[in-house]
């Protein structure tokens, strides 16, 4: 059976989800999944979330999409990555996105990153207030990114080191099917879970969407295709333009423990599991309120 996830408390608290839209990406499907064919392509969106908590209305978001100036704005090993690989459209990013409801990124408590891909990673400088969270192997990435490193795909400066989290894994415990994970607020209504397998410091985000058990479970990159949840399809392997590891995730057994966790979790009622470059999702809901400033419907 599915591990159970927690009770809700007197008055608990939860999470409104809205999706964001911050760009496009085309994918390579034989990149990623068995099933693809050579030189087709899935324009997926990178999405980006806003959390708001309904008892503090305080308000985290859940990555960053991409950056507008991406010629520019990201370390040139990347450029030439996505110029190479990906076609890639941002006719709204992150900012644009907040400000359909009203918001600035100078309202934002915190800036959760699953991971520094470029395609979750935006533009942070824009957000000057908030504290930055991310996996704390994070730092071994940033430590000799670029320029220290001129071939280096991550900035050292990405996020600035006084208020960014480093999010020590290792000492969290368990929450459903998950053997680490952190409760943000303390109140049960939003959760990071260690996600690991696709980079160093991948993390996931829990969050309870209704007061009588309605869960959202934000996997990011932990599968790029839905057909990997369903078990239709597997990671590709051996792929060239994934580098040396010739595959999406730099660890696969340990992306595919965390993929068997997720599916765990999917199989209890009331949890919704969304993928970040679900193309599927996007087109089913765009336009029927799941955006800010509407919310993703609590199952």
């Amino acid at each position: 059976m599915p591990s159970s996830l927690p009770p809700a408390s007197l008055s608990q608290p939860y999470c409104e989800v809205s999706a964001l839209d911050a760009g496009f990406i085309d994918l390579p499907d034989a990149m990623f999944i068995t099933t693809g064919k050579p030189n087709e392509k899935t324009k997926v969106p990178s999405l980006a979330f806003l959390l708001t908590n309904t008892s503090s209305k305080k308000q985290v978001l859940f990555d960053l999409g991409i950056r507008k100036d991406w010629e520019t704005g990201y370390p040139p090993a990347t450029v030439d990555w996505i110029n190479n690989v990906y076609n890639t459209q941002i006719p709204q990013d992150v900012v644009d996105s907040l400000a359909e409801g009203n918001l600035s990124p100078s309202d934002i408590e915190a800036v959760i990153l699953s991971h520094v891909h470029w395609d979750h990673t935006g533009d942070p400088s824009a957000f000057t207030k908030a504290t930055f969270l991310v996996g704390g192997e994070t730092e071994t990435l940033l430590r000799t990114g670029y320029p220290i490193n001129p071939d280096s795909l991550f900035a050292h400066d990405l996020i600035p080191p006084h208020r960014t989290q480093l999010l020590k894994t290792d000492s969290w415990g368990p929450v459903g099917p998950f053997p680490r994970a952190f409760d943000y607020w303390g109140d049960g209504s939003l959760y990071i879970v260690d996600a690991p397998g696709h980079l160093a410091g991948h993390v996931n985000v829990l969050a309870r969407t209704s007061a009588d058990g309605g869960w959202i479970y934000l996997a990011a990159d932990s599968a790029h295709f839905l057909t990997l949840l369903t078990g239709e399809a597997e990671v590709t392997v051996g792929h060239a333009a994934h580098g040396p590891h010739g595959c999406a995730h730099i660890d696969k057994e340990l992306a595919d423990l965390h993929l068997s966790r997720i599916r765990e979790i999917g199989k209890l009622p009331k949890v919704r599991v969304l993928i970040s470059h679900d193309a599927q999702w996007y087109k089913e809901n765009r336009n029927n309120g799941a955006f800010w400033p509407g919310h993703i419907p609590s199952l």
